[in-house]
């Protein structure tokens, strides 16, 4: 061999070995994560039907996120994002924990939830529960119109 062939022959195996490792980094997976979700151990300080929003604020902070109705809760949120090469991001990992409020603006539960295989599931719950939950006093009375059999009023002579 020539020393022209020999510098050419060792130029085509650096530029294959250049761009073999540059597909092989081009593959590699890069987690992204967005959002913030508290710890356990900042959730547990919260008391259902006790702490308030402001106590909420100063435990744990204001989400970025917040419900549309003025009684809405706090949501606090966390994706993790796959990149991989060319390919479509991907969502692997999601968090969400919602904390409720009633609308005196105490605290009336707090969930937890993750994304599995595309579908939402709860992962934890902690909720102060009401049988009156968000009825007032004419919808109680009003709801209970359909619940009675008029034959029941009818005496059995007539």
């Amino acid at each position: 061999m020539t020393r022209k062939s020999e510098i050419h022959n060792k130029a085509l195996k650096a530029t294959v070995l250049g761009i073999a490792l540059t597909a092989l980094t081009a593959c590699a997976s890069i987690d992204r994560k967005h959002g913030y979700v508290p710890s356990e151990e900042l959730l547990a300080d919260i008391v259902p039907g006790v702490d308030t929003k402001e106590a909420v604020d100063e435990t744990i902070g204001q989400p970025s996120t917040s419900g549309v109705l003025r009684d809405g809760g706090y949501y606090y949120v966390t994706s993790v994002i796959r990149n991989r090469g060319v390919r479509e991001p991907k969502v692997i990992s999601r968090e969400l924990v919602a904390i409720n409020f009633n609308e005196t603006g105490t605290v009336t539960g707090i969930q937890r939830f993750g994304l599995e295989d595309g579908k939402v599931f709860p992962l934890q719950r902690r909720i102060t529960e009401s049988n009156l939950r968000d009825k007032t006093f004419l919808r109680q009375l009003l709801g209970n119109l359909g619940n009675f059999n008029p034959g029941d009023f009818l005496s059995p002579d007539s």
